[in-house]
């Protein structure tokens, strides 16, 4: 809405001006679009490389919470994790 009335304003102080930036703007809009596209597919890329970083550790946390989960090394009695899983 504030885009609108700058534009208003603009109409109506200088309207040569504001009828070149109403043409202009699409035009400007269309140019910059490939560069969106680009910045997606860039983002998309950088994210796949952080997962692949970051997958040992998190294969090794759920491999953690596996073994415990299972059973193969019980925690203490009274540990918070075990009231919260329900057992016991």
């Amino acid at each position: 809405m504030m885009k609108f009335l700058l534009w208003c304003v603009l109409l109506v102080l200088c309207w040569p001006l504001a009828i070149l930036a109403l043409v202009l703007y699409p035009i400007v809009w269309l140019i910059l679009l490939p560069f969106r596209v680009v910045g997606i597919a860039v983002e998309g890329v950088l994210q796949l490389v952080w997962a692949l970083i970051t997958l040992p550790a998190r294969l090794l946390r759920a491999v953690e919470h596996f073994c415990w989960f299972w059973g193969d090394s019980e925690p203490e009695p009274g540990d918070p994790s075990e009231v919260n899983r329900g057992r016991r």
